[in-house]
């Protein structure tokens, strides 16, 4: 049997991650005939979706962080102003973003991670279902995973 020596490194490089990054997509590629007919297409790009609630004096009282990509919304953040909560404006945001992202990108469906302490009821009123929970991430909190088809 022969045996490789490797040197093992856990630096931070920017370069090498981009490398990782590149191979891991060619891999993948190579590896799932779905994958090779969304590259190149429209739907291949990660596009930025943000939605703002501005309120009378223009700050900022809530907003939504997300992209789309092969025909999905990935919500990453949504926040609302404690002052604003429980009127609707969360929902009114949530849909703009569902909105601009089913017909204007033609997405199919959304996805959401939240924490139990956050919003899981707040995205199953607005007909997101649970795929997924995972607990103690981080300690002593459940993380979930909804998802919603568009249209």
């Amino acid at each position: 049997m022969v045996r490789r020596m490797f040197r093992i490194e856990t630096e931070v490089d920017k370069q090498r991650r981009d490398l990782l990054h590149f191979r891991l997509r060619e891999a993948n590629t190579a590896a799932s005939a779905e994958l090779r007919s969304l590259r190149g297409t429209p739907d291949d790009r990660e596009v930025p979706l943000q939605v703002w609630a501005l309120d009378e004096s223009g700050e900022i009282a809530g907003g939504l962080d997300g992209h789309t990509w092969a025909t999905w919304l990935h919500v990453n953040l949504l926040w609302v102003d404690d002052r604003h909560r429980t009127k609707g404006l969360g929902s009114r945001i949530l849909a703009e973003a569902e909105r601009i992202a089913h017909e204007d990108r033609a997405c199919r469906g959304a996805r959401v991670e939240t924490w139990d302490f956050q919003a899981p009821g707040f995205y199953r009123q607005h007909g997101y279902e649970l795929v997924c929970v995972i607990p103690d991430y981080p300690p002593g909190i459940k993380e979930f995973t909804l998802t919603k088809r568009l249209g």
